[in-house]
């Protein structure tokens, strides 16, 4: 059997407002962990600026282009991986942001792991995206219908992750709820349109969960709930689920709110 190679993923994203944190991934920076350090595999960027564009009309395309040249030229030569962020995040503006890691293990070359994460989130069509904040209401609408037809809505809270991480992190796991030494955290997530949202959720949570149980002092559970019908045999879907899972997170679709509402019924002695 081919040893395993050890990549990191990183994906560059164009957020143009840190208040809406809105953003476009633009490029995708591919790492080895090996025996002599930290090497860069590839970098890739994003053939069509009109994603861009679409999200900010006013957008400077030749500082990105020329952010593409500093990338391959000069951070491409560091070995060391901390060093290596760090220059990164000294070189971008407020504008540009580096997501959290994604790990992989692979058998099959690199530079063909590569080529399938770069497909998977830097050429999703501009009409998908759109209608992804719509399927992830769809599930939230659900969420809060099932809850509230077992009458636990109201004893259940949005749990914010910023006492868990920086001041200002405008994240929040949408319901939340202790019992004994837990926290059951429960999250909508939707993979329909772009699985930017799980895969995201995925890399967070790992740290988060180690210093909501610190500071609380009980165990956080989390379950991201995901459309029902989902179509496993695409490789983006296949690859969120797996991360969610590799990180912790219970997967279930919103055919099985009814059960998990009634579980909320238990724990809180309803």
């Amino acid at each position: 059997m081919a040893e395993k190679r050890k990549l990191e993923f990183f994906l560059l994203r164009y957020v143009p407002d840190a208040v809406k944190g809105e953003f476009v991934n633009f490029g995708l920076l591919a790492l080895e962990n090996g025996s002599e350090g930290t090497s860069l595999v590839d970098v890739r960027f994003s053939k069509d600026w009109g994603r861009v564009q679409c999200l900010d009309p006013q957008v400077d395309l030749n500082v990105l282009e020329a952010l593409q040249k500093e990338i391959r030229l000069e951070i491409g030569m560091m070995r060391d991986r901390a060093a290596l962020l760090r220059r990164m995040e000294d070189s971008f503006s407020g504008a540009v942001q580096i997501s959290a890691v994604m790990p992989a293990l692979t058998e099959r070359i690199a530079l063909a792991e590569v080529d399938d994460v770069a497909r998977m989130f830097l050429e999703t069509a501009k009409t998908r995206r759109t209608r992804e904040p719509a399927g992830r209401q769809k599930i939230l609408d659900t969420m809060r219908t099932v809850f509230e037809d077992a009458g636990v809505l109201q004893l259940l809270k949005a749990v914010p992750a910023e006492p868990y991480t920086k001041a200002g992190d405008p994240f929040e796991f949408d319901f939340g709820y202790r019992v004994g030494g837990q926290i059951k955290l429960l999250h909508a997530v939707s993979m329909r349109a772009s699985v930017d949202s799980a895969v995201m959720l995925a890399a967070r949570y790992p740290k988060i969960a180690t210093v909501m149980e610190q500071v609380a002092g009980a165990s956080p559970m989390l379950t991201a709930v995901v459309e029902a019908g989902l179509d496993h045999t695409r490789d983006q879907v296949r690859f969120a689920l797996e991360m969610m899972e590799e990180s912790g997170i219970r997967v279930a679709d919103t055919t099985e709110m009814s059960g998990i509402a009634e579980t909320a019924r238990r724990d809180l002695g309803l």
